[in-house]
């Protein structure tokens, strides 16, 4: 069986000699409660016959329900999740008004072994944060890609 695979955009953008980036709270009951550890860059899985780079601008637009930033985009890589999933992200400069997010939704059943079908939001929320303040936040596996911002920023200024 081939291996599971996510593409995504990490935006950013200045913040004094620093930058911020858009990270969101994933959405649905087991998320809830959670903060540390429940935030994830905007990405997708995708098939085969579907390029990375258009998966993530389409899973961006999917769960972000805005268009995706223009500009360069710059490769941060794949990486391997504890869950075995290869996931490949882009970083581009932009802004984007949180207030303004309309998020993807999925249906699930909930509450377990209820029959009953709900739907929730792909992501609940989104903010800026300081690199370090989203290393916190994100999923373990995702942090790479903040370190590896950091090497691309610190090059460009």
């Amino acid at each position: 069986m081939p291996d599971k695979r996510s593409a995504g955009l990490l935006l950013f953008r200045p913040a004094g000699r620093s930058v911020e980036v858009l990270i969101g709270h994933m959405g649905g009951p087991f998320w809830a409660a959670r903060d540390a550890g429940a935030w994830s860059i905007p990405k997708g899985e995708y098939g085969p016959e579907e390029k990375p780079e258009a998966a993530a601008v389409r899973e961006f637009e999917e769960e972000l329900g805005l268009p995706a930033p223009g500009g360069e985009r710059v490769p941060l890589g794949e990486s391997r999740q504890p869950g075995g999933k290869i996931v490949t992200i882009w970083a581009v400069e932009g802004d984007l008004d949180p207030d303004r997010v309309s998020p993807g939704t999925f249906t699930m059943e909930w509450p377990p072994h209820s029959g009953e079908l709900r739907e929730f939001p792909e992501i609940d929320r989104v903010g800026w944060f300081s690199p370090d303040r989203a290393a916190a936040l994100l999923v373990p596996g995702q942090r790479i890609f903040l370190d590896r911002l950091g090497h691309h920023v610190r090059d460009v200024r």
